[in-house]
């Protein structure tokens, strides 16, 4: 069974930084994508970004510019560097594996399993 934990979620004021973590219990080298979803009170888990086996990076427009998704291979580690966060950036974030291709990478049937999820709430 493929485990995934979250860590580095917190409250901070607009306009600070986190960096989230996601420690995976498989070799990120084998992992097609891995991805960082957030979900919002009252509202669906939406995509934030995705980094593939290639290295290529994906964010959605809401992040792009301000977050960065990176791996370390050799730690099994995913991060997300979130910069100048933004109230409306306030969600639960979750971290998720994907292990083939051939998906939307914005879609969550895209990964095949989940973390438990990390808080960060942004104050204006």
């Amino acid at each position: 069974q493929v485990q995934l934990a979250e860590s580095g979620g917190g409250l901070v004021q607009a306009g600070d930084s986190l960096r989230l973590s996601c420690a995976a219990s498989i070799r990120t080298s084998n992992v097609y994508r891995m991805g960082w979803f957030r979900q919002a009170p009252g509202k669906e888990r939406d995509f934030v970004a995705t980094i593939t086996w290639s290295d290529n990076t994906y964010y959605s427009d809401s992040v792009k510019g301000r977050f960065t998704i990176s791996r370390d291979n050799a730690k099994n580690m995913v991060y997300l560097q979130m910069n100048n966060l933004k109230p409306e950036d306030t969600a639960v974030y979750y971290c998720a594996a994907g292990l083939s291709g051939g998906t939307n990478y914005c879609a969550r049937n895209a990964y095949d399993y989940w973390g438990q999820g990390t808080q960060v709430t942004v104050s204006s």
